[in-house]
């Protein structure tokens, strides 16, 4: 068994080495994490999204990494010098490793060399293991009495090592080499105009240990299907606007510059945002109309979706009439000032108001295709989740937290509450089973991000006490308290808290 994961090690350890001067689309180790993902029912990408949340990517690779040991385990099991049953278990799995990189958006012959290098070695370092150590092999007799058990571990084990060292420097040193990060510090973001209206300091409500209004880069959510960031530079980058269209257009970066840059303040939210969750960032975004964009190519008028692709092969259906009715939909190259960080999305991505993020938000965007729902599928939707996906009206409560001790006296609580497109009017309290009270709120900076709020209270009697949140979007409608799981178009729900009064 120790055997058949030493080769395995060095087949990974090679095959990672081999993708240095490739890329990461030769990266076979993230292929079959993708093809996993892909094949992967909707149900339980949402359990690992909403169990495992940022960690979800490392948990499927730490899954492939045990699986593949798993299988080499076996194989090594089955290997004897007449019967080479395990090379052959090895060997197919480096040809699944070949479809799982050709399956991937741009893969190429060239692209499985590293599979194939890997799976070769692994045969080889297994076929010469077994004849070496093989205790039944008459050939080799005289050699395995000179084989002594200390001399077999440091063998196995050297070669155990040698894997896991080159697969640690092969992944670190194809990041380096092929890392855009260069590329995006050296591009001076524009200056936009419009800029965006100044944000006042009313909408942080004071007194209340709350998120920041503005999201900060390094703490903004961030949910994808990308196993390893994609590293497009904005000299590679190109955006393809084609289908139900006049003029089929392919921009460069550099080519964006005849459309106006823009800057607009926007909260994005995930579909798969629990009642109560954190998977919702608001940031000051820079960039261009995909409304001026879409003029230029010139839409049919039966087009009704825009299904975008990023580099990675993510899709998305987006109403055309979101890109097209006066909200600030945009081709996005900068979050709060500053270049899109790469795992944002750098060089380019869509933002657009008030629909979730699996409907509206491609990163790394590369194609636009004018379309109809009727005829096109998305990456979700082909999952079950809905084609339409406006954000609903929800709210959440970030001071007290669950279980927190609140001693008696006068106390702040607070929170932030959303209804992107429509705006938040209010946000009601109740406190056990009592009244619902109106909340204090911050100022109000569009309908298209959140807003903030406060609620002062007289904490009395020492005793468990629970406090529940809804808002009220500027249409008049009330937070449905109807309890509804994210999928298949977001969760619904009020959001309570248990928290326990103590003496001063």
């Amino acid at each position: 068994m120790i055997a058949g994961v030493a080769a395995a090690s060095v087949a990974l350890g090679v095959a990672q080495l081999a993708t240095i001067p490739l890329g990461g689309r030769a990266d076979v180790r993230t292929a079959v994490g993708a093809a996993i993902v892909d094949l992967t029912p909707g149900p339980v990408k949402e359990w690992a999204i909403q169990t495992l949340g940022p960690l979800d990517k490392p948990f499927l690779a730490v899954v492939v990494l045990v699986g593949i040991a798993t299988i080499a385990a076996i194989a090594g099991t089955l290997e004897t010098p007449r019967r080479p049953f395990g090379s052959a278990v090895i060997a197919g799995t480096g040809a699944l490793g070949c479809a799982a990189v050709l399956s991937r958006p741009g893969g190429t012959a060239l692209d499985i060399l590293p599979a194939i290098l890997g799976a070769a070695c692994g045969v080889a370092v297994l076929r010469v293991l077994t004849q070496r150590f093989w205790p039944h092999s008459e050939r080799n007799t005289a050699v395995n009495e000179q084989a002594d058990p200390g001399r077999r571990k440091l063998v196995l084990y050297g070669l155990l090592g040698f894997g896991v060292v080159s697969g640690v420097v092969g992944a670190f040193a194809t990041r380096l080499a092929h890392s855009v990060e260069a590329d995006r510090k050296t591009f001076a973001l524009p200056t936009p105009r419009p800029k965006a209206r100044p944000i006042p300091a009313e909408v942080q409500p004071k007194g209340v240990a709350l998120p920041s209004f503005i999201t900060p880069s390094v703490d903004f959510y961030r949910i994808d299907t990308a196993l390893s960031v994609p590293q497009l530079s904005r000299g590679d980058w190109r955006l393809r606007i084609h289908g139900m269209v006049d003029r089929e257009t392919t921009y460069g970066f550099d080519d964006l510059a005849r459309f106006d840059l823009v800057e607009t303040v926007t909260t994005l939210t995930c579909v798969s945002n629990p009642v109560g969750g954190d998977l919702i960032s608001t940031g000051i975004w820079t960039g261009y109309r995909l409304a001026d964009l879409l003029a230029a190519a010139g839409v049919h008028s039966d087009a009704d979706m825009v299904l975008s692709t990023s580099i990675d092969g993510f899709t998305a259906g987006t109403p055309v009439q979101a890109l097209t009715d006066g909200r600030d939909a945009l081709v996005a190259v900068g979050l709060n000032g500053q270049p899109l960080p790469v795992e944002h999305g750098y060089p380019a991505r869509m933002v657009v108001p008030g629909l979730y993020g699996y409907v509206s938000a491609t990163k790394w965007v590369v194609d636009l295709e004018l379309t109809r729902f009727d005829k096109a599928k998305a990456y979700w939707t082909r999952q079950g989740w809905a084609a339409q996906a406006p954000i609903k009206t929800q709210s959440r409560i970030d001071v007290p937290r669950g279980g927190q001790k609140v001693p008696v006296g006068p106390v702040v609580f607070g929170g932030v509450a959303w209804a992107q497109n429509r705006g938040v009017r209010a946000v009601e309290l109740r406190i056990g089973d009592g009244d619902w009270q109106r909340a204090e709120l911050g100022a109000s900076y569009s309908d298209e991000t959140w807003r903030l709020w406060s609620f002062p209270w007289e904490a009395k009697d020492p005793g468990k006490q629970r406090v529940t949140v809804r808002a009220i979007d500027n249409t008049g409608a009330v937070q449905t308290e109807q309890r509804a799981n994210p999928v298949p178009d977001g969760a619904t729900g009020w959001h309570s808290v248990n928290f326990t009064v103590v003496p001063a």
